[in-house]
């Protein structure tokens, strides 16, 4: 059963997907949280990092969008087939989170190209911090390395939380000399196969900003749901269907 240790409420700051909004999140730090826990939060909109669960809590502003996929009725469009295909050589190994220095050095590699195409902050994550972030035990937590089966390369790390009825995609990193290849797209797709084939019915994608460019990609991937307000932990969410 889960134990709350804090709550926390930041102070509004400067949005990082909008820059003339602002932004706050709720954060409620836990441990010892279930699968089946797990899975009523993705579905009332929280998020996870390491033991940090979170969802926005933003005045005025209802940008972030909670998605998820249905995997039973999902079909790839004509490009994310294309990018799978492009993808086809990679090796996908499924496990554990864990850290090496060859995942991090991925991760500074991946976000310098990102800060270039842009305009992101410099990063600063540490041994610690991803140990905290990305690779903290968890009963569901999964991690999909993308190994170049010609070179034995690792080039993507996607980080992920498997429950019974829910697949939550945390945070996908990669090799830059793989971007012109779709390998964001491909790892998408191959995380609903993965789900679809274990008869999980939903993968969830996190929150889509439209006016977002990092975030907006999400739209592609249908048909999707989208969650309606921000459900109290008592009250039933309600996901409604896009339309096209």
């Amino acid at each position: 059963m889960a134990r709350l240790l804090d709550v926390i409420q930041e102070e509004p700051r400067e949005c990082s997907y909008l820059a003339d909004r602002l932004a706050t999140l709720e954060h409620r730090i836990m441990v010892d949280v279930t699968p089946a826990e797990l899975e009523r939060l993705l579905e009332h909109g929280w998020r996870r990092f390491g033991v940090d669960y979170f969802r926005p809590a933003c005045a005025g502003c209802s940008a972030c969008i909670p998605t998820r996929v249905p995997t039973g009725a999902f079909t790839p469009s004509k490009s994310q087939r294309r990018a799978r295909k492009a993808c086809a050589a990679l090796e996908v190994q499924l496990g554990p989170p864990r850290f090496d220095d060859e995942r991090l050095a991925l991760y500074h590699r991946w976000h310098r190209y990102r800060e270039g195409q842009r305009g992101w902050e410099e990063a600063d994550l540490s041994e610690r911090n991803y140990r905290l972030q990305f690779a903290f035990p968890h009963p569901a937590a999964r991690e999909l390395a993308y190994i170049d089966s010609a070179t034995g390369k690792l080039v993507g790390v996607a980080l992920s939380d498997e429950t019974e009825r829910a697949w939550s995609a945390i945070y996908f990193f990669y090799d830059p000399e793989w971007a012109d290849r779709s390998i964001g797209t491909a790892n998408v797709v191959i995380q609903i196969a993965i789900a679809r084939a274990r008869k999980i019915p939903y993968v969830y994608l996190g929150y889509r900003v439209a006016a977002c460019a990092s975030l907006a990609y999400k739209l592609r991937f249908r048909p999707q749901e989208a969650l309606v307000g921000w459900p109290e932990d008592d009250e039933t969410p309600e996901w409604r269907l896009i339309d096209e």
